[in-house]
């Protein structure tokens, strides 16, 4: 250990894809036993910064020094970067779900004697470990039957075991909800008191403020600056000011709204478990969106948010699904993806990686994808016309790439976002269904997403908008509705709703609850 406590230090890293430069000359200095938060818009080089570190671009691939421990450092793939302790969690989690907990910890690292598993240790020390991490799970439990958030303190237990000295976690709580979110940054505070050092990526600001002692910004693969938060709190807005290059004096785009007549209408909606048909889990919901209205749907995870969406959209989820769907006071039929569709109804999906694009596919193919009788001639795709489909998309929605033939697996994520919302743009909706727009995007890109809901909005479009974050759905609805256990237990216009009743709404929820 250096003598000024300097535990990592990346000295002048560039790093280039195909001539584009991803890194240029960025500086990191993390010390022993610290929180350093790495912030930056999405494509600023966070992830790619990581990869140089954790050897996944090994030495060579890039300019510079890493120097760990106070020794230069060269590393040819993970396995020199984890000998020294060095571990970082993706966001997408490296585990097996059809092997149990000890299985998983142990993988590639296996407590072995002539051969052979000690399966009496491992399950021994995956206990010590899981206690540690704060799981009472035995360790034969099946990943698979574990939830998301007990997944990551899965990956946190399997970094223990390998002796972590820097552990690095990308967006660790993108899919979590806030108990699990509280609980894993009490776990990285816990890991900090014994030594551990981390650096922690991150679009939620308000964690990193609760749990960074230094924060760096990186801008465009450059480093901004790195503030320092053991003194005096960095405020969101000077954190902000970093990433994006400007002052944000208003997160939410300014709008007067325009509300016509009902575009849709949904009547006791009811549906029940897509694997337990016997459980109810969409009560009896009554929904109404106007012409140019933005209604949001408030509610904790497993409030059934996500259930009821799909379950419109062509009975995605779901089983036994009663209830009636109209469209301009007709009620329509959407038993199927494809009337929903033919209908005017489009769903953004929360899970845009796994279900909302095909990441090895182009930008154009992907954007075309949910109409492609649009740029066909009898049954035939015209090439010609799905390129100019998707460069008008790609101009409109600001789609940053080299160019519509580029595969959408090399865009960041709000790009990535952009491209899910042009496909379903191209099919001309009435009523946009929005699932966790902004999940997993940085200030400035939700920003631009906000915009274009916005923009649909005025010219007439009706909006659902579904989204944990509370703030969000506050600064940009005229309308939330508060789902709780399957049902909608309380409704305020925009004047009316604050942070305070929606939460008062859903703890109550056990009562009647209406806006007054």
């Amino acid at each position: 250990m250096q003598s000024d406590g300097k535990i990592l230090e990346m000295r002048g890293i560039s790093k280039a894809f195909h001539g584009v430069k991803a890194l240029a000359d960025v500086n990191l200095v993390v010390r022993a036993g610290e929180i350093h938060a790495l912030v930056g818009e999405n494509g600023a080089g966070k992830s790619t910064l990581m990869k140089v570190l954790s050897g996944v671009y090994p030495s060579g691939s890039f300019e510079g020094e890493i120097h760990f421990e106070g020794t230069p450092r060269r590393f040819k793939g993970i396995a020199d970067s984890e000998a020294l302790g060095i571990i970082i969690i993706h966001q997408e989690l490296a585990l097996v779900p059809l092997l149990s907990i000890a299985e998983n910890i142990f993988l590639g690292n296996e407590i072995a004697h002539a051969g052979v598993i000690d399966w009496f240790a491992a399950y021994a020390r995956t206990r010590e470990l899981l206690a540690k991490v704060g799981l009472k799970e035995s360790p034969t439990t099946l990943v698979d039957d574990l939830g998301i958030g007990k997944q990551q303190l899965v990956e946190i237990a399997k970094a223990l075991s390998k002796k972590v000295r820097l552990l690095i976690l990308d967006e660790p709580t993108a899919s979590l909800n806030e108990s699990d979110s509280d609980a894993l940054l009490d776990l990285l505070l816990e890991l900090k008191a014994q030594g551990v050092a981390a650096i922690l990526i991150s679009h939620k600001l308000g964690e990193i403020a609760k749990v960074a002692d230094s924060i760096t910004v990186l801008r465009d693969g450059s480093t901004v600056e790195t503030l320092d938060c053991r003194g005096a709190p960095v405020s969101e807005d000077r954190i902000i000011r970093g990433m994006v290059g400007r002052d944000m004096a208003h997160r939410f785009p300014q709008r007067t709204p325009n509300i016509g007549e009902t575009v849709f209408e949904v009547r006791d909606w009811r549906v029940h478990h897509e694997l337990h048909p016997e459980r109810e889990q969409i009560r009896g919901v009554n929904l109404q969106v106007r012409r140019g209205e933005i209604v949001g749907i408030a509610g904790l995870m497993g409030a059934g948010r996500t259930e009821f969406a799909m379950s419109v959209f062509g009975r995605s989820y779901g089983q036994r699904i009663s209830g009636s769907v109209s469209m301009h006071g007709k009620v329509v039929d959407v038993s199927s993806v494809r009337k929903a569709i033919d209908h005017g109804i489009a769903y953004v999906t929360e899970d845009r990686k796994g279900c909302g694009l095909v990441l090895e596919e182009e930008i154009g193919k992907n954007i075309t994808l949910a109409n492609l009788g649009a740029v066909a001639k009898a049954g035939v795709i015209d090439t010609g016309r799905e390129f100019k489909v998707a460069t008008d998309y790609r101009a409109a929605l600001n789609i940053r790439c080299a160019g519509v033939n580029q595969h959408v697996v090399n865009l960041s994520g709000g790009n990535q976002q952009k491209v899910v919302l042009s496909k379903w743009l191209f099919t001309q909706p009435e009523l946009l269904m929005l699932d966790e727009p902004t999940r997993g995007i940085d200030v400035g890109a939700k920003y631009e997403i906000y915009t274009i809901i916005e923009q649909l909005a005025s010219e007439g479009k009706g909006v659902l908008f579904i989204s944990s974050e509370l703030p969000e759905l506050l600064g940009m609805c005229d309308r939330i509705y508060v789902m709780n256990e399957g049902r909608f237990v309380a409704e305020f216009t925009a004047a009316e709703a604050s942070q305070e009743r929606i939460m008062r709404a859903i703890v109550n929820s056990g009562s009647s609850v209406h806006a007054d």
